[in-house]
């Protein structure tokens, strides 16, 4: 079970910086460290759990990049054109067989070099004579269009690295290895709530003054992105024993518990009260918009973190705070999102001293710049400024305004998770 130290955060005081939570998630997380065997073809997005240092050459043997005609290096035309007889052929997966010196012999693409050869002309550069020889042109260099063993990876050498999130290339790489399997670690574990007496679960009854609750299934797709093993609990009533007590008791079943709304100062949020009468609330808010109500803490060892009620909060805290620390709980290598300079296409205000993500669209202006548009409306529980928009302008704590034609940094969605 994941630990997480309940004095790593103090409670109170000013707020945190992002970047501050963040150091401080990544240093006090505790990887699970539990692991699994997987097939290649359930590897994608899992975190490798150990290294693989590759266990022959790829190409595991020189070979031919082209289709074309083999020859010795001594016997490469220097300043006119030569014609050569053809001594034999060489077909990918076949054998390659012993050149003769002053031959030339027909090989294909991925086809083993035959012994004594170490360069190949393309058939687009050639010709075959009335006798049935091939014609070489001058001025080839020595080695031309030929892959020699080891020249994408040597033996021996790390090529896939314990904590990276596997992609399709890394599974193709282990395929090249002859790997059928790979040990990753288990997924995470994270129970879901939502809370509030506001909400009604889609397919129940809806009373008027009630909202069908979103943020629950939007956070657990974002889980499931992360390659989490995601339970859905519902939602908890904003009575704070009753909550407590659903959060104490699956604690030991999960890494990491994980609820959103309830977690302001109003009189009827009561996650605070709820976890710190059961475990200890250690963060509670961030420097950060949308979003600052960001609540943080540890329940019988394991993890909480609630998130705002609001969805775009709720959303762009997810990305700053629960998708670091599942990749810490993974023991995965962090892997920050570099926003991509952008124009902005709008104005803004804001305040010093806190991070603020904007909604925007991009375009391709005029003069083939991407530049980034604003969503007209504000407000964190606007649904449909995430449906509509491509990505987050990401606006530092130093940053007051944003005029048209300044440069900024654009997050997009896809890159996110």
């Amino acid at each position: 079970m994941a630990q997480l130290s309940d004095d790593c955060f103090a409670f109170g005081g000013p707020m945190m910086s992002v970047d501050e939570a963040l150091g401080l998630i990544a240093s006090r997380i505790e990887a699970i460290g539990e692991t699994e065997m997987v097939a290649l073809v359930e590897a994608d997005g899992r975190i490798l759990a150990r290294d693989i240092a590759a266990p022959l050459p790829l190409p595991p043997f020189t070979n031919s990049a082209v289709d074309g005609y083999a020859v010795q290096g001594r016997d490469l035309p220097r300043e006119k054109e030569r014609a050569v007889p053809v001594s034999g052929r060489v077909a990918a997966g076949g054998s390659a067989g012993q050149a003769q010196a002053g031959f030339a012999m027909r090989i294909f693409t991925g086809a083993p070099m035959p012994e004594g050869t170490d360069t190949v002309f393309m058939q687009e550069d050639v010709r075959l004579d009335d006798h049935g020889r091939v014609v070489l042109p001058a001025g080839l260099k020595v080695g031309a269009n030929v892959r020699p063993a080891g020249e994408d990876v040597p033996q021996g050498h790390l090529a896939l690295k314990a904590g990276q999130r596997l992609r399709p290339q890394d599974i193709a790489l282990a395929a090249a290895f002859g790997q059928t399997r790979l040990e990753v670690i288990r997924r995470i574990r994270v129970a879901v709530f939502s809370t509030g007496n506001e909400l009604a679960s889609p397919g129940t009854p809806r009373a008027g003054a009630q909202l069908f609750d979103s943020n629950r299934f939007m956070l657990m797709a974002m889980l499931k992105r992360l390659g989490c093993e995601v339970g859905d609990l519902g939602i908890l009533r904003d009575e704070r024993e009753p909550l407590a007590q659903a959060l104490k008791q699956v604690a030991g079943r999960h890494d990491l518990l994980l609820t959103s709304g309830g977690v302001s100062t109003g009189e009827e949020d009561h996650v605070k009260a709820g976890v710190e009468s059961v475990g200890r609330l250690v963060l509670w808010r961030m420097a950060i918009k949308p979003g600052r109500p960001v609540a943080m803490g540890v329940i019988g060892g394991t993890p909480f973190i609630g998130l705002p009620g609001n969805p775009v909060a709720s959303f762009v805290t997810f990305v700053h705070v629960v998708r670091p620390t599942v990749l810490a709980l993974s023991g995965a290598i962090p892997a920050p999102v570099l926003p991509i300079p952008v124009r902005a296409a709008f104005t803004y205000r804001k305040k010093s001293g806190r991070r603020e993500y904007v909604r925007v669209t991009l375009r391709r202006a005029e003069d083939g710049a991407l530049e980034a548009v604003k969503f007209p409306r504000e407000g964190a529980g606007l649904l449909s400024s995430l449906v509509d928009t491509d990505g987050l302008v990401e606006l530092g704590e130093t940053i007051t305004k944003v005029e048209p034609g300044a440069r900024v940094g654009f997050l997009g969605y896809a890159n996110l998770l």
